[in-house]
This record gives structure tokens, C-alpha cells and sequence, in this order.
């Protein structure tokens, strides 16, 4: 049965984004696992309303900055400056103390503003002047790229993409759900009006708790083969690295908390592993030729590996 905080948070942030329960649920099940989410997709589908839907259900600090060439990581990390009254050093914070940042297209800032993103989202603090920051908790990232317009982006280095739990797609909505859209809106329901359905220490507690989701050895062995199986194919050039194995172990056990069991099934490392490997890994010249993307690539994977029964 599904935890009724996780149900009440899911059915608030839908009262804004329609038709999206699937995504919604793998970015909480992204939150829950302690990671950050990657969403490639055009302008305008609700990337930004999303992740205020669920900072404001959570009662969290939502925090965004527009990745524009001329942002300095000190926006995103904070600065340190001379207090004109008592001439001592000031911390003034960044962007990046909050507990849900919106990343907005990451890939038009510089190398060196995406880099500041590192430290924050691997260690969830900040290190300036030899003092370190921690930042609140739970944090999460949400950063977005559009994948149509690539005048003028940065390519995010690999280091960076391996950083994040998963890499999802939010698409367009149905004709159906667009018209309960246009209603929604002239009824102005907007992420700012909706209430507080869970706290952050029950999204700490329930964090915590993901721990407890029972993974038997076969479903971890079955984890294995698919990262092994990138490994071993002429269509990959980068495989999967031991990240991506924990990276799909930790989110298979907070999406069966989401769909309310206490155990991992074969089906939600099936389902969720385009979304948690697909950006870890580089297709082969044959590989582009062969599949489509990635994305394509993970699913030949899988169809290779057998499934544990």
C-alpha cells in the first residue's frame, strides 16, 4: 500500500502538472533515492512548475537560476566579501542554498559555471575560503536542457552527467489534457497556491526508510548483468560505470516505496533503467547507426539480458 504522505504529495503536485503521474512519480522517487534529475525537453511542457509544485507540497525552499553564459559560480555557490561595518568576511549565500534548485538550461552557461555544480550536488555542501557550507537538506537538483536549440550551449562533460540519478523527458500532453489545462488555467491553480502536504522531515524520514525496501540477490544480480552487458557490446564506447549499478539499485528500491511495496521487482529495474543509464553512456559510430539513441541502446541492452523470475 502506498504511504499516504507520497499519495497526498503526488495528487497536490497534479493539481498543477496533468496528465504526468509517471513523471512525477520518478522524480520523487529521484528525491527519495537522494539524487538529481536531468529533464531534456523543449520550453513550455512544465519543467519549472513541476519542481515549484513539489517544493511548495513539501514546504521547501524553491530556488531557480536562469544558466545564462555570463552566470559566475559565485551565483550559484555565494561569495565571500568584506562587511563594511565590522571589516570582517561575509558569506553572502548562492543560488544553491534551497532545497529544490531548477537548474534552467544548463547547458548555456560555461564549463566553469556547470563545474560549480559539482561539489554541490555530489557532497550537498558548499567549500569556500578553506570553510565548508552544508546545504539544507533534503536538496535536490532539477537541471534542464533543450535538446531543439544548440546555438550557443555548452556539451555537459561526462563527469557531470554521471552526476545525475536520471535523465528523463516530461513530453507534450494529450488533446484531452491540454484542454484541462486551458480550464486549470483560467481557474489560475498555479504551484504558488498549493498547500503543504508533507514535511521535509517526512521526506528525510521517508528517504531513510528507502533503505528498508528489500532487493533480493537475484534482482541485484540482474542490476549487474544489464550494466555488464554495456561492457561487453561493439555499439558502446563508454559503458556504464559502478555509479550506474548504484545509481539503479538505490532508485529500484525508492520507486517500489513510491508504488507502495516494501520490495523490488524485476519490472521496476526494467522500466527504470533507460531513465537512470542512458545518459552515462556514448554510442559507438556503429552504435548511431544501429539505434536510434541511448535510449535505444539500454533497451537493447535489456532485451539481451535475461529477465530473473
Amino acid at each position: 500500500m502506498v504511504d499516504g504522505r507520497i499519495e497526498a504529495l503526488i495528487d497536490n503536485v497534479e493539481k498543477v502538472i496533468v496528465g504526468k503521474r509517471e513523471v512525477i512519480e520518478l522524480v520523487i522517487s529521484a528525491m527519495l533515492a537522494g539524487g538529481h534529475v536531468l529533464v531534456e525537453d523543449v520550453p513550455g511542457v512544465g519543467k519549472t512548475q513541476m519542481v515549484s509544485s513539489i517544493a511548495n507540497s513539501c514546504g521547501g525552499i524553491f530556488g531557480r537560476i536562469q544558466m545564462t553564459p555570463d552566470i559566475m559560480p559565485s551565483d550559484i555557490t555565494g561569495f565571500t566579501m568584506i562587511d563594511q561595518v565590522t571589516h570582517q568576511n561575509e558569506f553572502r549565500k548562492g543560488a544553491a542554498f534551497c532545497n529544490f534548485l531548477l537548474a534552467d538550461e544548463l547547458n548555456r552557461s560555461s564549463p566553469k559555471s556547470q563545474s560549480a555544480l559539482l561539489e554541490i550536488m555530489e557532497e550537498g555542501q558548499v567549500s569556500m575560503d578553506s570553510v565548508t557550507y552544508p546545504l539544507p537538506k533534503p536538496f535536490m537538483v532539477i537541471a534542464t536542457q533543450n535538446p531543439v536549440e544548440t546555438f550557443g550551449t555548452y556539451h555537459l562533460p561526462e563527469a557531470q552527467m554521471d552526476r545525475f540519478l536520471m535523465k528523463i523527458s516530461i513530453g507534450y500532453p494529450s488533446n484531452s489534457e491540454e484542454m484541462d489545462i486551458l480550464g486549470r488555467n483560467e481557474q489560475r491553480i498555479e504551484p504558488k497556491n498549493l498547500s503543504k502536504v508533507i514535511s521535509l522531515e517526512d521526506i528525510i524520514e521517508l528517504s531513510d526508510a528507502v533503505s528498508g525496501v528489500k532487493c533480493s540477490e537475484k534482482i541485484k544480480e540482474y542490476i549487474i548483468s544489464i550494466v555488464d552487458a554495456s561492457r561487453h557490446v561493439d555499439y558502446i564506447t563508454l559503458p556504464v560505470s559502478p555509479r550506474g549499478s548504484i545509481a539503479l539499485y538505490r532508485v529500484s528500491k525508492a520507486y517500489a516505496m513510491v508504488k507502495g511495496r516494501d520490495y523490488v521487482l524485476p519490472d521496476d529495474v526494467k522500466f527504470l533503467a533507460p531513465y537512470v543509464l542512458s545518459h552515462r553512456i556514448i554510442l559507438s559510430s556503429k552504435g548511431k547507426s544501429m539505434v536510434k539513441n541511448a535510449e535505444g541502446a539500454i533497451t537493447q541492452l535489456l532485451c539481451s539480458v535475461e529477465v530473473p523470475v
